[in-house]
């Protein structure tokens, strides 16, 4: 069941993402760490009613962070769509456990219908350079790779933006 987050869970929240970082770091791949996602920026997301969360059986397996909000390190990309009516995925994460049963496609799923539900023009996203399964996994839902951006204090490795035209 994917519903919104509530503050009551940003602990489970935050151990999802410190598991997710730790698995990540262990395959070579430096995308977050202890300080990112931070329990700031996830509970401002909480706030903002922007982080869904996939429970299963009580737990929380899973999290997405969708807004409307184009961050202004994504100004300068040349997107496909030209229009300011886009979702933007931020933080889709599965617990480590789970990963390769589908969890994430079906958190995909819900984002791709609740950007189509709002009459968003498409999808857009990033993921890190150095993270081949996650490049993989949205070149297979039809995300076209465009530009690279970067976050200096996250990696010197940049990180390629996506755009699904719906």
């Amino acid at each position: 069941m994917i519903n919104t987050a509530k503050l009551s869970d940003l602990q489970e929240i935050k151990k999802l993402t410190e598991a997710c970082a730790a698995a990540l770091q262990q395959q070579g791949i430096h995308q977050w760490n202890e300080n990112y996602p931070s329990r700031d920026q996830l509970r401002a997301d909480i706030e903002n009613e922007d982080l869904y969360i996939y429970q299963r059986n009580n737990q929380i397996i899973g999290i997405v962070m969708l807004c409307t909000r184009e961050d202004e390190v994504y100004k300068p990309v040349n997107w496909i769509t030209k229009t300011t009516r886009h979702l933007y995925v931020h933080r889709l994460a599965i617990l480590p456990e789970h990963w390769g049963k589908g969890f994430a496609q079906q958190l995909m799923d819900f984002a791709e219908d609740f950007a189509r539900k709002r009459d968003c023009v498409s999808v857009r996203l990033d993921t890190f350079s150095q993270n081949q399964r996650n490049q993989r996994f949205y070149e297979a839902r039809g995300y076209r790779k465009l530009e690279d951006i970067y976050f200096p204090q996250k990696s010197k490795h940049p990180f390629h933006c996506y755009e699904l035209v719906l």
